[in-house]
């Protein structure tokens, strides 16, 4: 069994912000994959199927980007040998590069240090680098929505993440 776990943070006033990249590249995951967000259940918006035989589980944690980890618990809890794969944005990265990492450091990325306080640092992570906007104030920019001139440079990053994750599921 897969968890695949896309962070970012409900709400309206959130959609298509650098911060919830995750939740669009799960989203994204979820509709190619044509799996569909039906159940609420630990702390997170769930999705479950099946990719190349294997079990997979799509959360989405509903307690807001700082605080995933409350989520990532429970799941981690109900479905103990279960892999857990991460998916973030990441400032530290340029704009649009995608990276994974078996398991490493939550950098300066809150919802990753909020993930590694309640699981350890024994996940994998995909992150989306977004670039830093050093006209604005860290958490305005990771809360401002995606300039129109960059959506195609996500588009192709998320694509790029939902690649990685299919030859991640064996």
């Amino acid at each position: 069994m897969i968890i695949i776990v896309g962070l970012g943070n409900i709400g309206q006033k959130y959609q298509n912000t650098y911060h919830n990249l995750g939740f669009m590249a799960i989203d994204r995951f979820a509709q190619i994959n044509d799996i569909s967000f039906t159940k609420e259940k630990y702390k997170s918006i769930i999705a479950q199927g099946k990719i190349k035989g294997e079990s997979v589980i799509l959360a989405k944690p509903t307690t807001f980007m700082n605080n995933s980890g409350e989520a990532v618990v429970l799941l981690k809890e109900q479905y103990k040998d279960a892999r857990i794969i991460v998916i973030v944005d990441d400032i530290d990265l340029p704009k649009g590069e995608v990276r994974y990492r078996l398991h490493g450091h939550s950098g300066t990325h809150n919802g990753l240090r909020s993930i590694t306080q309640y699981i350890g640092q024994e996940f994998e992570r995909i992150r989306i680098g977004t670039g830093r906007d050093e006209s604005k104030d860290l958490a305005d920019f990771v809360l401002s929505k995606i300039d129109n001139q960059d959506k195609e440079i996500f588009d192709k990053a998320i694509d790029k993440v939902c690649n990685e994750i299919m030859e991640k599921i064996s």
